[in-house]
Parts: C-alpha cells; structure tokens; sequence
C-alpha cells in the first residue's frame, strides 16, 4: 500500500518554491489549469506529495471541493487489491463513486470520520 498526501492549495505557483527550492523535492508531474498550474506531483528520496489547486478540485470533483468547512488535507491511498477495499467500503457512505480515469486509475473516494477526504486507486 501507498499512501500520498494531495494538499489543498490557493495556487501551486507560490507553494513550490517552498517544496522544489528549499525542501529539495522535484517536480515529476504538472498538469495546466488554463494558464496556471492546477496539480503537481512532487518526489523526494522516496517521498511524494501531491499540490492540487481549490479550483482544480472544483472542476475535478466538485463534492470535494473546499466550501465553509475546514479541510486540512486529503490522502490518495495506492492500493495493491481494489476488490478489498471495495468489499471494506461496502456499507460505508462513497463521496466519489468507483471511476477510471484519464490517467489511468482506478479510483473511490469517501469522506474519513473526521472530514478529510481519502480516495482509494489502483493503476489500471
């Protein structure tokens, strides 16, 4: 299992000096948003994170976008055996029904107790 952070962010533009320059990670992935970023992959040692726009959540799915309420982070959770966590999920509200995406996924996205959306893929 594999578990990435995917941060909520303003823009991408000005989180990345922080990540690339000083923290040392690379950019791996980029994905426009109009004329801006609207999602990163970043890697270290390793270690990933994701930086994904407000907006880009929006259009992606709008249910998880930001509203009144607090969302600290969200997790994207890389598994090895989808059926499992379909069958773990059975019973359990689904924010974001089963879908494969573009970029070749398959995904499931729920809300955790607390609020902070965890959305559950394997690659196809």
């Amino acid at each position: 299992m594999k578990i990435t952070p995917v941060l909520i962010v303003d823009d991408i533009e000005s989180s990345l000096p922080f990540w690339v320059e000083r923290m040392g990670f690379e950019k791996t992935v980029e994905v426009p948003d109009g004329d801006r970023l609207g999602f990163v992959i970043l890697v270290r040692e390793g270690a990933e994170v994701m930086l994904q726009t407000k907006e880009s959540v929006r259009k992606d799915e709008p249910k998880f976008a930001v509203g009144k309420e607090l969302r600290i982070t969200s997790l994207f959770v890389e598994v090895n055996d989808f059926d499992d966590v379909l069958r773990r999920l059975r019973g359990y509200p689904i924010a974001m029904e089963e879908r494969t995406t573009f970029y070749g996924m398959r995904e499931i996205g729920v809300f955790d107790p607390a609020g902070n959306i965890i959305v559950f893929a394997k690659r196809v």
